[in-house]
């Protein structure tokens, strides 16, 4: 619609805007009169004040009644004259109706303009088509639905709906076929539906609603004392446009009042109901399961933190260096994923902010690094929110990534370390790829070196973690100025990891770590914890 009336007309943006409030709420305009209803707008070309042209920009069906027309009219331009009611709605400025029904599709449709009004300004016309191949003697429901249309549409008409400065319905408000109410001016109940007589029977009320006051039995009905509650009585009145749940006797239901005024006068409201318990029972389990996940996530980290505790103190009671050592690598990666439990447990989701635990794990390395070096690692560009399974694994392998640089790249000297993140689209359409880098500039690589071949236990957490847990693209380099350079390269879109090539690629990844998880090499020597003193560990 937006772009229709951009492209074809000179309505301005706030128009605009006052059409999307129409449209957002006509369903209900459509199901009171069991009609079809088109929006036409003039188009650009204006002569002598009269519209040449008009486009249909909006289309609603009735979900109370047969349709008019089938097929897509949203787009179609046709030229004045062609849609008499239309072009006289617009010149006289008020509601035109056929007496006699057409019968140009082979079904008698009545047609009726309804024209668009904000303020004083006129927007379009509403041609509001009725089906009227099933017409029969209307019942008492029909007759209140019809009577309230007709009131609608001259609410429309002198642009008094949408009500101005009220919110755009929303997809949760109550429909017409849920339950409706009709009131008069006094707050008076004319007319109660069906469903909405039901609504009220499993709130505790077991008599006919008719001729009672809708605030005061509604309040009576939920009197917890509630400050909410104690307004009901005024929220239901009819005075002002008003959404509100109530809840009573286990059952919840929520309602949408939209007062009536004709020519300047309050002449009485719809309210609009909707039994919702079972959507409300439904909502508080999911908050139930919510916070159940948050704190296990919140109990895993503290576990995590006690481990890495329990390793900490055993190193301390270690006099051999290489045994310290490997404790203290296993105290970093496991911090490294109790800070993701952690940033878990605070997000109703399994989605993270990964910047904010990647500046953690940065500056997490940058503390166990020896003073000697005086390395400040920083980070440039943005990870963004990344899914628990990504985060996870990226966390640990970034935390090897840079212990790795800081004990062997940059080791007793000077020297910058830059982890930088950015996201790019595949070419070939396959999904957001996440590339990461981590660059320094010390000693650079060994001249044999081969992270294939590498027997170093970091190097082969990272390559596991990379190419087999997420399918990625990992690749060290040395960097023309001096140093090293380490490109991560991982898909964002999960459903390519659990593919079988990814479960392929998995399978090759995972030999070397298993032969180093049960504490052998291939050549049948045990590994060497702390790493060669000119490797990358």
């Amino acid at each position: 619609m937006t772009d229709l009336v951009r492209d074809h007309t000179d309505l301005t943006d706030t128009d605009l805007e006052w059409l999307h409030a129409l449209v957002s709420d006509w369903q209900l305009l459509a199901d009171l009169s069991f009609a079809d209803l088109l929006l036409w707008v003039p188009l650009r070309s204006v002569e002598g004040g009269e519209p040449t042209s008009w486009v249909a920009i909006a289309q609603m069906r009735p979900t109370t009644g047969p349709t008019a027309y089938p097929e897509d009219l949203v787009g179609r331009i046709v030229r004045a004259g062609r849609r008499g009611l239309i072009d006289v709605a617009w010149r006289e400025q008020r509601i035109v109706r056929e007496g006699d029904p057409e019968w140009g599709s082979g079904i008698p449709v009545r047609e009726e303009s309804i024209p668009v009004r904000r303020g004083a300004k006129m927007l379009g016309v509403i041609q509001r088509s009725t089906n009227l191949s099933s017409a029969r003697t209307p019942s008492r429901l029909e007759l209140t639905y019809l009577q309230s249309a007709s009131d609608l549409a001259q609410m429309i008409s002198e642009g008094r709906f949408p009500v101005p400065g009220e919110e755009p319905n929303l997809v949760r408000s109550p429909r017409v076929g849920d339950g409706l109410i009709r009131l008069d001016h006094a707050g008076r109940v004319t007319y109660a539906s069906p469903n909405a007589q039901s609504a009220y029977r499993r709130l505790g009320f077991p008599t006919d609603l008719v001729g009672e006051v809708l605030g005061e039995i509604t309040t009576q009905l939920c009197d917890t004392g509630e400050p909410l509650e104690e307004a009901l009585s005024a929220l239901l009145s009819g005075r002002a446009p008003r959404e509100v749940e109530v809840e009573a006797h286990g059952s919840v239901m929520q309602l949408r009042t939209i007062p009536l005024v004709v020519g300047g006068t309050r002449i009485g409201a719809i309210v609009l109901c909707r039994d919702v318990t079972e959507l409300r029972w439904r909502d508080r389990e999911l908050m139930t399961k919510d916070a159940t996940i948050r704190e296990i996530h919140h109990r895993v980290k503290n576990n995590l933190q006690t481990v890495a505790a329990l390793l900490r103190l055993q190193a301390r009671r270690l006099s051999i260096p290489e045994g310290r050592a490997a404790l203290d690598e296993a105290v970093r990666r496991v911090g490294s994923i109790a800070i993701v439990h952690e940033t878990l447990s605070h997000t109703p989701d399994e989605l993270i902010d990964f910047d904010d635990i990647a500046d953690r794990v940065i500056a997490m390395a940058g503390e166990v690094s020896t003073p000697e070096t005086r390395v400040t690692p920083k980070r440039t560009g943005s990870f963004g929110v990344l899914p628990a399974e990504i985060a996870t694994p990226l966390a640990m392998a970034l935390t090897e990534l840079l212990q790795n640089a800081l004990e062997h790249g940059l080791s007793n000297r000077f020297g910058t370390l830059e982890v930088s993140a950015r996201r790019r689209e595949e070419t070939d359409g396959a999904g957001p790829r996440l590339v990461v880098t981590v660059a320094d500039d010390g000693v650079g690589l060994p001249a044999d070196f081969d992270v294939e071949s590498s027997d170093s236990l970091g190097l082969q957490i990272v390559r596991t973690l990379i190419v087999g847990e997420l399918s990625g693209r990992l690749q060290f380099r040395r960097r023309a100025s001096g140093g090293t350079e380490v490109l991560v390269d991982v898909p964002l879109d999960q459903a390519a990891i659990r593919a079988p090539a990814a479960r392929d690629r998995s399978m090759a990844a995972r030999p070397a770590l298993k032969d180093l998880s049960a504490g052998r090499r291939r050549d049948g020597r045990r590994p060497s914890m702390g790493g060669a003193p000119d490797g990358r560990d």
